[in-house]
């Protein structure tokens, strides 16, 4: 049985691994319950979902190019087969456990060029046991990326190995894949056009550089017509970078960005368990004696960890402010393939750089401030530091000593990689899957928590598409989001991604935070209608709150987040409008309620008192046209009604609340307060 494992093609093996880890990656994606990557899964959710429906590209009914459109492409399948939208969720969460597993087809494939079938699969399956693969749980560009990603890398290695046209052509291909999926592969032209000058540093001989001359005039030529073709369409240069262009805006320090880069590479260095870092720098060191492929794969690893470190930094520096590994953890299964690849030659270990850089491994590795680092944010970015934020609760220890640590893990780990004799060496890459594996539960239990709590901030019904439910009818401009600013921003996202009937979204007291499409309405406080651009806004069916109440038959409602679902089938029209009440309650000496679609009926205010300010029972009286038409006294230490009928004039109501007396509250408050308005019906 043994030996005819053994004489498995690899094939056969890898086949089997991408099944497993498709398994277990889809297993651990099913504890995330809903989006929680704010605003970007509601960015691709919304291309997948108008992509399935229309074949165009939109965010909220918005047409929209900024953003890559392979990752939607290939999560769309999910929103055309089903109806249900946690289905879909689950539909998607089974693609991008699959195209998490992929990875470590050209993880193999690369591998294979330069080390024997068994250490290609140990690089296949630490290419799939990275922590980072749990973002197949999240709607998010990752999943696609990983795989085309390495596929990329392959196709660089492969041209700068045998430097013809077709094979240039071929990786300029897959490079524009990469970039359709995220802007920053632009950050691998980069590494192409620098690793024939490692190479030819490697080899001492710059003279080299002219077999890679091709490289060099095809992608001056590319880059020449896309520049042109964006100017033509009357668009600037930064519109290459798509979504992405903002970071273009800014101007970078050299030195906080090296700074920054330093942080990212130390990060790195832990991720990857230290050794692989170690490996890559004495391959580099062997350098000019290395056989071509092996000195071509080291030139790649390195060109693509530098432009890559730097991308990442320099965004870092100055638009996120912490350590961004999902944007960089792409480059491991390269530092993974360096540690097979150092071992298989016989882990040469000359005495004085083996030291060298050893000693640089164990500084880099200390060199993150992770008091700094360890927080909330990590929870989306940095799964590194969520194993060493579970690991000080697990044994009490003081964030502050996190960086000490790990660099004495880092000495451990570089003096067994030193003193390790080759027949023990399988211990190396186990160490890297050690490492991996202790990441498992703290990146599980904390993005599973991230992802209830943001679900839960957003949605209590027990079903998530509690509006579909109700509404029924999957058109996307049925249901319209009002938002007051007075809930949370998730009861907008998370509805809007888990409901098929929710669309437009508008606002009535500014943005909802994540910059997507929406309109602003202004009130008019004459008869009550929302308008937008000086015109009524015609809906269907209406999500609010109950703090903008709005004129409608009332269909469902999310009761602890206050949320109401309104059948309106005509214009936006506020329900009421009360003016000289404070947010706190409090009263001016004279308040204006005003109901709009009124036929008449009665007016209800619940009133109270501060018998801190008020000794006295206050008079509050009730006018209408400017007659008193009800009254009522409210004691400092109770509450009182006040009642009075509605007259309609045309379809709306006027009712004014008058107080006589008023007080100060003291030096802190220099308001005029009268009577607490505490209910309204």
């Amino acid at each position: 049985m043994r030996s005819r494992l053994a004489a498995a093609p690899g094939w056969v093996w890898l086949a089997a691994l991408v099944l497993v880890s498709f398994a277990v990656r889809f297993a651990f994606a099913r504890h995330m319950v809903g989006p929680w990557i704010m605003i970007d899964e509601i960015v691709y959710s919304e291309l997948a979902k108008s992509f399935a429906a229309t074949g165009h590209f939109a965010v909220r009914e918005q047409p929209t190019t900024g953003y890559g459109f392979v990752y939607p492409i290939l999560i769309s399948p999910a929103y055309a087969l089903f109806r249900q939208i946690p289905t879909v969720y689950t539909g998607i969460k089974l693609i991008n456990a699959l195209l998490m597993s992929f990875a470590a087809v050209p993880a193999y494939l690369l591998a294979r060029r330069v080390v024997s079938q068994s250490g290609a699969l140990v690089v296949a399956v630490l290419t799939v046991a990275v922590p980072s693969t749990f973002y197949a749980g999240t709607v998010m560009t990752e999943n696609a990326f990983y795989p085309i990603f390495l596929l990329c890398a392959l196709a660089l290695v492969a041209a700068l190995d045998r430097p013809t046209v077709a094979r240039v052509v071929v990786f300029l291909a897959v490079l524009v894949l990469a970039y359709e999926t995220r802007a920053q592969a632009v950050a691998v032209l980069a590494a192409a056009l620098t690793a024939p000058l490692v190479l030819a540093a490697f080899a001492r001989r710059p003279r080299e550089l002219l077999a890679h001359r091709w490289l060099y005039a095809i992608v001056a030529g590319a880059a020449l017509l896309a520049v042109a073709a964006e100017l033509a369409r009357g668009k600037s240069i930064q519109s290459l970078f798509g979504a992405y262009a903002v970071a273009t805006n800014s101007s970078y320090d050299a030195g906080t960005v090296l700074h920054w880069l330093l942080w990212h590479l130390a990060e790195l260095d832990l991720y990857v368990a230290f050794v692989p870092v170690l490996a890559l720098v004495l391959l580099c060191v062997r350098g000019g004696a290395l056989p071509s492929r092996e000195r071509t794969v080291v030139a790649v690893t390195v060109s693509l960890v530098l432009w890559l470190g730097v991308e990442v930094a320099a965004f870092a520096s100055k638009q996120s402010g912490r350590i961004e590994e999902r944007n960089l953890f792409y480059v491991a299964p390269l530092l993974y393939l360096c540690l097979v690849l150092w071992i298989e030659r016989g882990l040469p270990r000359p005495r004085v750089p083996a030291l060298a850089a050893a000693a640089a491994v164990v500084v880099l590795a200390g060199a993150i401030p992770y008091d700094r680092f360890v927080d909330t944010s990590a929870t989306s970015d940095t799964f590194g530091v969520l194993m060493l934020w579970s690991l000080a609760e697990w044994f009490s220890l003081h964030v502050e000593w996190l960086r000490w640590i790990v660099a004495a893990a880092s000495v451990v780990a570089v003096a067994l990689a030193l003193t390790l004799p080759r027949r023990l060496a399988l211990v190396l890459p186990l160490l890297a899957l050690g490492v991996s594996a202790l990441a498992v539960q703290p990146v599980d239990s904390r993005t599973q928590r991230a992802s209830i709590g943001a679900v839960f901030q957003g949605i209590t019904k027990p079903d998530r598409d509690w509006i579909t439910a109700i509404v029924g009818t999957g058109d996307p401009t049925r249901v319209a989001v009002v938002w007051s600013g007075s809930t949370d921003r998730l009861t907008v996202n998370e509805n809007e991604f888990f409901n098929r009937d929710v669309g437009a979204v508008y606002t009535i007291n500014g943005a909802v935070p994540g910059g997507l499409a929406e309109t602003a309405l202004t009130l008019d406080r004459a008869r009550g209608y929302y308008l937008a651009g000086g015109k009524r806004v015609d809906v269907a069916d209406a999500l609010t709150d109950t703090s903008a109440p709005l004129v409608g038959r009332r269909i469902g409602a999310d009761e602890k987040k206050g949320l109401v679902l309104m059948r309106v089938d005509g214009p936006l029209r506020a329900a009421n409008l009360v003016t000289g009440v404070f947010p706190d309650q409090w009263m001016e000496r004279t308040a204006r309620f005003r109901r709009f679609a009124c036929r008449g009926g009665t007016l209800a205010v619940t009133l109270g008192s501060d018998a801190h300010l008020f000794r006295r029972p206050q008079l509050v009286q009730a006018l209408v046209a400017g007659r008193p038409v009800a009254s009522v006294r409210v004691p400092p230490d109770a509450e009182a009604t006040l009642r009075a009928r509605l007259r309609p004039r045309g379809d709306v109501c006027d009712v004014t609340l008058h107080v006589p007396h008023t007080r100060v509250p003291g030096p802190q408050d220099r308001r005029h307060l009268g009577i607490r308005v505490l209910a309204v019906s």
